[in-house]
């Protein structure tokens, strides 16, 4: 038994301790080994490892000649905090991390002991993607992963993180998860390379440019997260997964009260101008109402006129979907959409609940967004907050304009409270823009007699607004529940959501609907 243990021991340091020439390379990327990753994500000394002595089985094209162990990716679970997670981590240095026959087979089981027991999924990629000579059993191990995604969906938190190359099929399981972190300068996803594009095109293009951090986190919005640094990039999971439930059944861990109920914010009042085309940082305002410094902003780099923010209030996981008026006025398009609709998507699948925060001019109109499917994508918003059954409040700071007030989480689509400012205007559109409308022809009589319609548009305008868009005209309707002093915004939406903690919705008798995706 001396003797076997000794044989263990002895395989074990080195297959942790890897190829030296390989493992240095790997430093000089700037790139960290699998290995030292997961220590980095995972609590000290919690990480049990599974199939460290898997080998491939393929023969042909000179594979039958190495035969590393791990194969080239190392899985199994630890924790996070305390809580379970299963993770796998692509290695590099071992066969450049493409994806064979039995690292997929690894890959397979613990996403299939992640959904069985109910834990976070962590995949860490670093692939040059399918192993070439393999042939047709590495796309199937692809498909085999992509399957277990969609199968997982909803059910337990999925967290991709890209840390080298996500190449071919690789790029598809980092598209089919919750959440994409990214590492400038390190992460790539694309599904044609540079080399491929220029013999079939000629146009060249670098990795860099072709399916970068940035070109991902900014203009595709496939990276939720963009870091600098990997340890920062780890860092940031491991919080992440402090505000996210285990699975769908389980709530969100929570962390202690902070007297939200009774907490008055002055200063929220001054944060918002009374001038509805005036901007503001949106921000400002989420981390007033949100527990102090307890907050994960995604896709901040993509459609930046909304905001997507996880964070806790009184100690609890909520979502914050707001419109942001330092960009583009905070006026929805279809990229903003389609950021919102995910979001929302995530958070009722996980049990998270919805505050939505309003001061939104309308859609933003052209051409471009008319052909570019604004309407279809619009319709992903609205879809989502419709079939959301998760605690929702609203909150109206200033202006909710048009078919854009509808599709923030209206009462009208299901909202459970519905709050607003005495700033609020809320209207098929701004006065200004209605007088236009509703009275262009008494303006045009007027310059016709050669008058100036000034002073007539400036009566008009504020006949309208006073019947119209005054702060009481929703709640006098019902539309809005209750007008809000906005330094007490904080305590009214804690109230709020502790009113709504044991809501229950009855679904629908349907296999499932039609998302206009």
């Amino acid at each position: 038994m001396a003797a076997l243990r000794a044989q263990r021991e002895r395989l074990h340091a080195e297959i942790t301790a890897g190829g030296e020439a390989a493992v240095e390379r790997q430093h000089r990327a700037g790139k960290r080994t699998a290995r030292e990753r997961l220590a980095a994500l995972l609590d000290e000394g919690s990480f049990t490892e599974l199939g460290m002595f898997r080998r491939h089985r393929a023969h042909g094209l000179g594979l039958e000649a190495s035969r590393p162990a791990t194969d080239g990716v190392v899985t199994g679970s630890g924790t996070i905090d305390g809580r379970v997670v299963f993770v796998y981590a692509q290695d590099f240095t071992v066969f450049g991390g493409s994806l064979g026959e039995t690292h997929a087979a690894k890959i397979h089981r613990v996403m299939d002991l992640a959904l069985s027991t109910g834990a976070p999924l962590i995949g860490i990629n670093d692939s040059g993607g399918a192993r070439i000579q393999e042939g047709v059993q590495a796309l199937d191990g692809y498909g085999g992963i992509f399957a277990r995604n969609v199968r997982a969906s909803g059910v337990i938190p999925q967290i991709s993180v890209v840390l080298g190359p996500s190449a071919g099929g690789a790029a598809y399981s980092p598209a089919l998860t919750d959440f994409t972190f990214v590492v400038r300068g390190v992460s790539q996803m694309y599904l044609t390379g540079p080399d491929v594009i220029e013999a079939v095109s000629g146009e060249r293009v670098t990795h860099e440019a072709l399916g970068g951090a940035d070109v991902h986190a900014a203009r595709t919005g496939l990276a939720s997260f963009l870091h600098e640094d990997e340890d920062s990039c780890l860092a940031d999971v491991r919080y992440l997964v402090s505000l996210l439930p285990s699975n769908n059944l389980d709530p969100a861990p929570a962390g202690p009260s902070r007297g939200a109920a009774h907490d008055v914010r002055p200063g929220l009042a001054d944060l918002v101008p009374v001038e509805p085309s005036r901007p503001y940082d949106m921000r400002a305002v989420i981390a007033e109402i949100l527990d102090d410094d307890d907050e994960m902003e995604v896709h901040e780099s993509w459609a930046p006129n909304v905001l997507c923010v996880l964070g806790r209030l009184d100690g609890a996981t909520v979502g914050v979907v707001a419109n942001q008026p330092q960009a583009l006025a905070g006026v929805l398009d279809a990229e903003a959409a389609q950021k919102a609709a995910r979001f929302v998507r995530f958070c009722d699948a996980f049990g998270i609940p919805l505050l939505t925060l309003v001061d939104v001019p309308g859609f933003l109109p052209g051409t471009s967004q008319e052909h570019g499917g604004v309407i279809r994508h619009g319709a992903k918003l609205l879809y989502a907050y419709c079939e959301a059954t998760v605690p929702r409040v609203q909150v109206v700071l200033r202006k909710s304009y048009g078919g854009a007030h509808i599709v923030m989480d209206s009462r009208s689509i299901g909202a459970d409270l519905s709050f607003a400012w005495p700033t609020n205007e809320i209207a098929v559109m701004g006065a200004e823009a209605a007088v236009n409308v509703v009275h262009r022809r008494k303006l045009a009589a007027v310059t016709d007699r050669g008058e100036d319609p000034a002073a007539l548009r400036e009566r008009l305008v504020a006949e309208y607004a006073d019947q119209l868009t005054h702060p009481y005209f929703a709640a006098e309707r019902g539309l809005v529940d209750d007008v809000i002093d906005p330094a007490e915004t904080r305590a009214v939406v804690a109230r709020a959501f502790a009113t709504l903690r044991d809501k229950r919705a009855v679904p629908v008798a349907r296999k499932h609907g039609n998302v206009p995706l």
